[in-house]
């Protein structure tokens, strides 16, 4: 007689994997590791159950592959199944700590993703590589003449100068810094056609996909942080609140709370890091406008910015841009000021 499993717990891997089967009464059917090639063909044979997997980079692609075969997909965050693991950690504890974890009524779990929605995360990762590959060049090449006296301001605005720097023929510089200095600026040339042309693509995205449109009617945000809540935020209908979605993306002040006594710290820094960081430059960005106006219509924000220091100021701005994220995108409408 073949014992009926209830849940299958998959500690993911690249070629091993480990599967905990547990059975309707808790108890562990078998735990034995398998390979790439028959963890598919066990899920493919498996009557209809519960796949449970830690929410990792290749989790939703073996979500996606449960749920083509009617199992139901189960997706715990790391930081909830470490509770679970007893004693010494090894790849046997962890698969029986997931399913723990994922049998728990009161657990949350994360929605898998579409290969879609996975897409658009690679096309901003893409983006944001580029630019860091960029700074990174401008850095060193500023670095690099700055030895022979050649001074320039950060950013990309500044790198005319270290050209026509190079390219001036009066300059006291040696022929080898001329030829390296002339292949940074080649590179940089390259990586800034290829961040022009991402840039123009999301921004075209951000003007025909509604959802983005809507998005990009908050003050503080553009098409790259509206294709950054469109990549990495789960079905928002899925929040109960704004609250809710703010600390979700760690927007919140962290808790040590005890005793009825409430203590607060700083910014938990929990959850989604690529939209906390863009909100928090978009809200910074607002800021710097109240600033340089001198005031701002919104009443709240303008005496938010006269009392708080601006990074404070720029935090709880990001808090409130996530709680109108979350309303201009359950109810369907566009931002507009109250």
């Amino acid at each position: 007689m073949t014992t009926k499993i209830s849940i299958l717990a998959i500690d993911l891997a690249k070629g091993s994997f480990q599967v905990c089967a547990v059975g309707p009464d808790g108890a562990v059917v078998f735990n034995r590791a398998v390979s790439r090639t028959r963890l598919a063909t066990l899920l493919a044979d498996q009557p209809a159950c519960i796949v449970a997997m830690e929410a990792c980079a290749t989790s939703h692609h073996w979500g996606r592959f449960a749920q083509s075969h009617g199992h139901e997909v189960r997706l715990v965050p790391a930081a909830y199944v470490k509770p679970f693991v007893k004693r010494q950690k090894n790849d046997r504890a962890d698969a029986e700590a997931i399913a723990e974890a994922a049998l728990r009524p009161t657990m949350r779990f994360v929605a898998v993703k579409s290969a879609e929605t996975q897409g658009r995360a690679v096309a901003f990762r893409t983006h944001q590589c580029m630019v860091r590959q960029r700074t990174q060049l401008i850095n060193a090449l500023r670095g690099h003449l700055a030895e022979f006296g050649l001074v320039a301001p950060k950013g990309p605005a500044s790198l005319k100068l270290l050209e026509n720097a190079l390219a001036d023929e009066s300059t006291d510089l040696p022929e080898p810094v001329r030829h390296m200095g002339s292949i940074y600026v080649e590179q940089i040339a390259r990586l800034t056609e290829v961040i022009d042309r991402l840039s123009d693509q999301l921004e075209t995205s951000s003007k025909t996909d509604e959802q983005l449109r809507r998005l990009c009617t908050i003050p503080g945000i553009g098409p790259v942080t509206a294709g950054a809540v469109a990549a990495f935020a789960p079905d928002l209908d899925t929040f109960d609140s704004g609250r809710n979605f703010a600390a979700w993306l760690g927007l919140v002040p962290r808790q040590r709370s005890t005793g009825g006594k409430a203590r607060l710290g700083s910014v938990s820094k929990m959850g989604q890091t690529d939209i906390r960081r863009l909100l928090i430059v978009g809200a910074m960005s607002v800021i710097r406008w109240v600033v340089r106006k001198g005031g701002s219509a919104n009443r709240w924000l303008a005496a938010l910015v006269a009392r708080k220091p601006k990074m404070v100021a720029a935090v709880a701005l990001a808090n409130k841009m996530a709680r109108m994220i979350w309303a201009v995108t359950t109810k369907q409408e566009n931002y507009r000021m109250a």
